[in-house]
């Protein structure tokens, strides 16, 4: 890849498994041929389980090795109170996870939450009534939060977030209505366009849609990868993202 440009590759909702040994060897691979970084948009394993990250690092050793990969948590991580060792386990497997924080590879920002849910616009759920309710919705205002924090942070010119929620509901369409509160939250956008991110990306919503935009145009990318397997068939699931070297805009 001996070129001016940037390749950041981004896949989500693996949902590893135990006996999923060897399944993502040919999509490792060439990510690792084709991308300088690799971003990982939650739901990296299924239930939650060690042993599901203890394969999800094997699959991942030979590419960890060549290029950074970045990662963020998504729900399943947490299915089974397991979460500090999957979070170990994925570290010492050479992957960087953020959550609030922000890193900075090759001149380009990375900020990181998981996000959470709540809905969207008009929609969306606001912090009243049962103290339950209170704090379903203080958890999304608080991964906002943490949100904004880590874009801060970051003096680069192009700034990349990543999360595992939506922050719009255009690319959560598709997806049965009734589910979509629970798909995302529009609190997550409002850091992406205070600070002009260059793109986001999501994972999540399966059966949503590709690409959307904020309301002041930032580019989002649902990168759910069976999702990315319907939308683009023949492809391996991931996308690319190509930023200049530098300062500029990306292509």
């Amino acid at each position: 890849m001996a070129d001016n440009l940037i390749h950041i590759a981004a896949i989500a909702d693996l949902h590893c498994k135990s006996n999923f040994a060897g399944k993502f060897r040919a999509l490792f691979s060439q990510i690792s041929e084709t991308a300088n970084i690799l971003l990982l948009c939650g739901d990296l394993v299924d239930y939650g389980l060690p042993e599901e990250a203890h394969v999800l690092v094997k699959e991942l050793s030979d590419l960890t090795k060549r290029i950074p990969v970045i990662a963020v948590m998504g729900n399943h991580e947490f299915e089974s109170g397991k979460i500090d060792e999957v979070q170990k386990i994925l570290t010492d497997g050479g992957v960087l996870l953020l959550d609030g924080e922000a890193c900075e590879i090759e001149g380009i920002g990375f900020a990181g939450v998981k996000g959470f849910a709540g809905g969207f616009g008009e929609r969306l759920l606001a912090p009243w009534g049962e103290a339950i309710m209170k704090r379903f919705v203080h958890e999304a205002v608080d991964e906002a939060l943490k949100l904004e924090s880590a874009l801060a942070k970051l003096r680069t010119t192009h700034r990349i977030a990543l999360l595992h929620y939506s922050p719009i509901a255009a690319t959560v369409m598709g997806e049965p209505l009734e589910i979509y509160p629970f798909l995302g939250s529009s609190r997550l956008e409002e850091p992406l366009n205070r600070f002009s991110v260059t793109a986001a990306f999501h994972g999540h919503a399966h059966h949503g849609v590709p690409e959307g935009k904020t309301k002041t145009g930032v580019p989002v990318y649902n990168v759910a990868m069976k999702l990315l397997e319907y939308s683009f068939p023949g492809q391996l699931p991931y996308r690319i993202l190509n930023l200049p070297r530098g300062n500029g805009s990306p292509k």
